[in-house]
């Protein structure tokens, strides 16, 4: 045990002086205050870094699995942070109203089938196409109840056919029909969105739906619909293209980038994973798990720029809507391509 030293107890026998302590607290406060000026500087800064931040702002239908994929998971995000871009995700009911929303600037960026960009394009709407996913002909399907007649689409000769005017499946329907010896004036055209198109097709007020997945994987499951066409064998393509306001495009080429590599390297795991990203995506687009995993199983998703190729098949696409006067003037494709 350590013998107690009274010294360690000693109290000063001098107190200081009263400038000392004066000088001791005004150097304190000066501590606080300089510490209470550098945080307000810093909050400050990052709100103004926040509110200055630009956003990719991406038009999506809930249709479009990949896209509802990387909204779900956050990847974009994580992408795009080093650039300084932030991602807002604005969803449309179906490719015509993504294109006006693309139109009047709501949008930066969507994601539609072939048919939309023909319609605008030919309205004069300003866009430019900078990628496409690769063919997914059975992606897209005639259909008809699982106890109807209708055998063939020659049996569509005076029959109502539900679609959505201006999608990517209206070209559908017109090879089909063309193909069996028949065209537009043949048929009764019923012009529906998606969930009216059901609605009418489950109650039988049409003889046949044209949809594209997920709506057909669901309504192949949930009735039992039959379908009696889809795009194959080489009737149709339907590729998937990637749109974008082309001032964005130009300006903003690693942002385009960055969304190519998250969509190619989500839509890779996505393949290798189909269970597990229907389980995510399902609930996201209000199905079930096996409907949106059908559906998963008829797209390819690894996104390119356009090639030669592509223009031209999308070309042959204009000249057919023009032919059967769908769209007012005659387009060329080549014109809204991104440079």
């Amino acid at each position: 045990m350590h013998p107690v030293n009274p010294e360690d107890f000693a109290i000063d026998s001098e107190p200081r002086p009263l400038w000392q302590s004066l000088r001791d607290l005004a150097l304190s406060l000066l501590v606080v205050a300089a510490i209470a000026l550098i945080t307000a500087f810093l909050t400050a800064t990052s709100a103004h870094a926040q509110a200055g931040a630009q956003q990719l702002r991406i038009g999506y239908q809930k249709s479009a699995s990949l896209f509802v994929l990387q909204k779900a998971q956050g990847s974009l995000e994580k992408k795009l942070q080093p650039l300084g871009f932030g991602v807002k995700w604005v969803e449309f009911p179906a490719g015509p109203q993504l294109l006006e929303g693309l139109n009047v600037g709501a949008v930066d960026v969507g994601f539609v089938g072939e048919a939309p960009p023909i319609f605008a394009q030919a309205a004069g709407a300003k866009f430019v196409y900078f990628g496409h996913d690769p063919a997914a002909p059975r992606a897209e399907a005639i259909l008809v109840t699982k106890d109807s007649p209708i055998r063939s689409v020659a049996d569509l000769k005076g029959k109502k056919v539900a679609l959505n005017k201006g999608s990517n499946v209206h070209y559908l329907l017109v090879k089909q029909l063309e193909k069996n010896g028949l065209s537009l004036s043949d048929i009764q055209p019923i012009y529906l969105a998606p969930a009216d198109g059901r609605a009418a097709f489950e109650s039988k007020n049409v003889d046949a739906w044209v949809i594209w997945d997920p709506f057909q994987a669901a309504a192949e499951k949930a009735t039992g619909a039959r379908v009696l066409a889809d795009g194959t064998p080489g009737v149709v393509s339907n590729y998937q293209y990637y749109l974008g306001e082309r001032g964005f495009v130009t300006k903003n080429p690693k942002v385009i980038e960055a969304l190519f590599e998250d969509s190619v390297s989500q839509g890779i795991w996505l393949k290798k994973n189909l269970r597990q990203a229907a389980e995510i995506i399902a609930p996201l687009q209000g199905l079930p798990v096996d409907v949106v995993e059908l559906a998963l199983r008829r797209y390819e998703f690894n996104v390119k720029p356009l090639t030669p190729e592509v223009v031209a098949e999308q070309q042959k696409i204009a000249d057919t809507f023009f032919q059967l006067k769908l769209i007012p003037k005659a387009i060329k494709v080549r014109d809204a391509i991104a440079n």
